[in-house]
């Protein structure tokens, strides 16, 4: 069974086992159980259910792996020609690693 569901701006394919990198939760600790239940679309290899917008009921669960993970750090830098102007800066990403443990949707 697979399942579509949003969280933040993103959304995500998942089936039950998957691991994934989801937008930094302060409050999240390892071994923590996580629910998402904006569920866009669930089914099988057969069979399907799609929501209007989201289907009623359904849920993903999830279990913390990591409280904090940090992705690569993206350099950027500008500078204006002729002038001597250089700036330099950069950004690193924190996301909460998880492991899906159950798709619950009705009817399924």
């Amino acid at each position: 069974m697979f399942a579509i569901f949003e969280d933040g701006s993103h959304q995500y394919r998942v089936q039950a086992g998957d691991r994934l990198d989801v937008d930094f939760r302060d409050s999240a600790k390892v071994g923590d159980t996580l629910n998402f239940d904006r569920v866009l679309a669930a089914g099988t290899e057969t069979t399907g259910t799609i929501g209007r917008p989201l289907i009623g009921g359904a849920s993903v669960q999830a279990e913390v792996l990591d409280d904090e993970f940090k992705a690569p750090k993206l350099e950027i830098g500008k500078f204006k020609r002729r002038k001597g102007h250089v700036r330099h800066n950069g950004h690193v990403q924190k996301y909460t690693r998880v492991r899906i443990t159950a798709i619950n949707v009705p009817g399924m």
